[in-house]
C-alpha cells in the first residue's frame, strides 16, 4: 500500500509540474500573440462611424472581470470598431485573499488595496479600454442599469460579479474606496487586539487563517473555532484537514466542530451554539455566508439562476438562456460547478467567454467551452504567521508541501506585479476615470483610457 501511495504521489507531482508549464506557456503564447497583432495592427484610414462602434460591456472588475478585460482589449480587431466598458464600483482591485491576514497584523493594510491601471493593457490600442466607477443594479436585454441611474447600452455582456457576504471582513472588505477599506481592516485589528475570548465562526481558508494568524499573534488570548461540518476545511483531502486541525490545535485554538453560532446571539459578553452551549466572547467574526452575487440577472433571466443562487451556463460561459446568446457568465457568480473557487479558475473562466465573445464579433460561433482543468485545486493555507501548506487533491491522490512563511504580507508584492502596478505605489483611481455625478450623460460619464 506505501508503495502504490508513493506511486501515485509521483504521478501527481509530474501531471501538476505539466499544467504549470501548460498556464506558463499559454500566457506566454497570448501575450507574444497581442503584441504581434499591436505591432502589425494599422490604424483605421477613416474615422469610424459611431454607430458602427460594437460595445462590450463587463460587470465587475475582480480577477474574472479584469481578466475578461484585458483578454477583449488585446484581441478584439484593431479596426477601431469595438469598445469594452468596465463597470467596477470599487476604487481599487481588493486582494481579497489576504484579508484574513490582514483582519490580524498591523501596518500592512494598505497593500490589499491594488490600484486599477491603463498599463494592464499596455497590449491594446489606445482607447479600446473605457471606465465607469459604478454599480449595476440590473441588466436588461440591450442595456444596463447603474445605481446612479444612468443606463449603458451593450452589444455583448460579461457578468462577472463574483460572490459576497453580508458581514463584510475577513471574506470581503465591505466598502468600495481604499480609504474606507483601510479603516474597516484597521477596526478589526483593534478588536483581535483587545478581545481576550475571540470566537470564528467558519472552518474553511478564511476561518482557518485567521484563527492561526490571531493564535500566533496573540498566544495568551482564548480563540475558539466553530464549523458545521465534521472536518475543517472539509472540501478538501484528509491530508489538508488533519494539517489544518493540527496546527490549529498546536495554537491552542479550541476546535468545535459539528455545530454552529446562532445567528444574532453575540451580546459582547458570549455566544450561543444552536447545540445550546454557551461560550464567553467579547469579539465574534464571521467567516460564513459567501454567496454568489447574481441579484442584477434575476429580472433578465430568473430561471437561469440555480437554487444556490450562481448563473446558470452553457459550457460556453454564455447564460443559459437561448434568449440571450450575447449574455457570458464567468467567476465565482457561474454555476461551473467548482468546490473551490479561486482567482485561477476565475481567470481561465475569463478568457474562455472573452474569447467566445471575439468569435461572435467576428461573425462566428462561439466555440470555446470551459471544462475543469486537473491543477485548478491547489491552495496555500497559512496555518499562523510563519507556517503554510500548499495542497493538491484529485479526488484519489494528495499533495501536500509545509513551508515557512518569512513575509507577514504573503508576497502582496507578486500581486501588484501582477496586474502591472508597482508594488505598493498607489497611483489613485483608474487613471481613465473622472469624479462625474451620478447624474450626468453616459457620455460624460465615461472617459477613455
Amino acid at each position: 500500500m506505501a508503495v502504490t501511495q508513493r506511486l501515485q504521489k509521483s504521478w501527481l507531482f509530474t501531471r501538476l509540474v505539466c499544467y504549470g508549464c501548460r498556464i506558463y506557456f499559454s500566457t506566454f503564447r497570448r501575450n507574444l500573440s497581442a503584441k504581434i497583432a499591436g505591432l502589425a495592427a494599422k490604424p483605421p484610414k477613416e474615422p469610424v462611424d459611431p454607430s458602427e462602434v460594437k460595445t462590450i460591456v463587463i460587470v465587475g472588475a475582480a480577477f474574472a472581470g479584469y481578466y475578461a478585460a484585458q483578454t477583449l482589449a488585446s484581441s478584439l480587431p484593431r479596426n477601431g470598431k469595438y469598445r469594452v466598458i468596465v463597470i467596477e464600483p470599487h476604487s481599487h482591485f481588493n486582494f481579497t485573499w489576504v484579508l484574513p491576514r490582514f483582519c490580524v497584523v498591523e501596518g500592512h493594510e494598505h497593500k490589499a488595496f491594488i490600484p486599477y491601471t491603463p498599463d494592464f493593457f499596455a497590449n491594446s490600442p489606445e482607447g479600446i479600454v473605457n471606465w465607469v466607477r459604478d454599480r449595476v443594479v440590473s441588466v436588461e436585454r440591450h442595456s444596463v442599469r447603474l445605481a446612479g441611474g444612468d443606463e449603458i447600452a451593450y452589444d455583448f455582456l460579461i457578468v462577472a460579479t463574483g460572490s459576497y457576504v453580508s458581514d463584510g471582513l475577513p471574506s470581503r472588505v465591505g466598502a468600495d474606496d481604499k480609504e474606507s477599506g483601510v479603516e474597516l481592516l484597521r477596526g478589526m485589528q483593534a478588536r483581535v487586539k483587545t478581545a481576550n475570548h475571540i470566537v470564528v465562526a467558519g472552518g474553511g481558508a478564511a476561518g482557518v487563517e485567521l484563527a492561526t494568524d490571531a493564535a500566533s499573534q496573540y498566544p495568551d488570548k482564548s480563540i475558539t473555532l466553530v464549523h458545521s461540518r465534521s472536518a475543517v476545511m472539509h472540501r478538501f483531502g484528509l491530508e489538508l484537514q488533519t494539517a489544518a486541525l493540527d496546527a490549529l490545535r498546536e495554537l491552542g485554538v479550541t476546535v468545535i466542530l459539528e455545530d454552529k453560532v446562532v445567528p444574532g446571539s453575540a451580546d459582547g459578553k458570549c455566544i450561543t451554539l444552536t447545540s445550546g452551549k454557551t461560550i464567553e466572547c467579547d469579539c465574534f467574526i464571521n467567516c460564513t455566508g459567501q454567496k454568489p452575487a447574481s441579484d442584477i440577472i434575476t429580472g433578465l433571466a430568473p430561471k437561469a439562476i440555480s437554487p444556490s443562487g450562481h448563473i446558470k451556463v452553457k459550457p460556453t460561459l454564455q447564460i443559459a438562456d437561448d434568449t440571450l446568446p450575447n449574455v457570458y457568465v464567468c467567476g465565482d457568480v457561474a454555476e461551473t460547478h467548482e468546490s473551490n473557487p479561486n482567482s485561477r479558475i476565475a481567470s481561465r473562466q475569463a478568457q474562455v467567454a472573452a474569447d467566445n465573445v471575439v468569435l461572435a464579433v467576428r461573425g462566428k460561433t462561439p466555440k470555446h467551452t470551459y471544462t475543469p482543468k486537473f491543477g485548478d485545486g491547489v491552495i496555500k493555507l497559512t496555518l499562523g504567521l510563519d507556517r503554510s501548506i500548499t495542497h493538491f487533491w484529485d479526488g484519489k491522490s494528495e499533495l501536500s508541501f509545509p513551508g515557512k512563511e518569512t513575509d507577514l504580507a504573503l508576497m502582496c508584492d507578486g500581486a501588484w506585479s501582477a496586474v502591472a502596478t508597482t508594488p505598493f505605489e498607489d497611483t489613485g483611481v483608474y487613471k481613465g476615470e473622472t469624479v462625474t455625478p451620478a447624474s450626468l450623460k453616459l457620455s460624460k460619464a465615461i472617459e477613455e483610457v
